[in-house]
């Protein structure tokens, strides 16, 4: 038994650095190539790149930065995990901040991006942005934040009938 939660821990404590090197390459690669080139580039030859584009292309990395909190999210509650800490608490709040995460990632990439960048005048069409993956991953995450609130509810309910007992 001790074997296998040392075993878990190690998983766990694993999975924690595997999203923090996620979210660091992912991050600094969106970094470069959705704001830094674009600003050297803008900063370098004026005529080649506008303030426009560079606004249009952190508008749309906006819902990828989301995602990766959710990642984040996922590896800070491994690493809590990995310290012992109890799983129901931090499972609860890990499935909130990734719905949170996913849900404000989907809605974004369907709603905000296109409309935004329809603002700013960089590109012209629809009031919605029919990308099926941001979709179903702001499902997703409204679903994942739901059952973060079922177990805490459970959680609550537990603790009362431990009281009882």
């Amino acid at each position: 038994m001790t074997r296998d939660i040392d075993r878990f821990r190690r998983l766990c404590g694993q999975y924690r650095w595997l999203a923090v090197f996620m979210v660091a390459s992912v991050g600094l690669l969106l970094a470069g190539s959705g704001l830094i080139a674009p600003l050297v580039l803008s900063a370098r030859t004026p005529d080649l790149v506008s303030g426009r584009e560079v606004i249009a292309s952190v508008i749309w990395i906006t819902p990828t930065l989301c995602y990766l909190f959710g990642v984040w999210s996922i590896g800070a509650g491994m690493g809590q995990l990995a310290k012992g800490r109890l799983i129901q608490p931090t499972l609860a709040a890990t499935l909130r901040r990734v719905g949170l995460a996913l849900g404000f990632g989907g809605v974004i990439s369907v709603f905000v991006v296109t409309n935004l960048l329809r603002l700013i005048g960089s590109t012209e069409g629809g009031y919605l942005h029919f990308d099926v993956a941001g979709m179903t991953l702001g499902m997703i995450g409204g679903a994942l934040f739901l059952l973060g609130r079922v177990v805490d509810q459970a959680s609550e309910v537990q603790a009362e009938l431990d009281e009882m007992v």
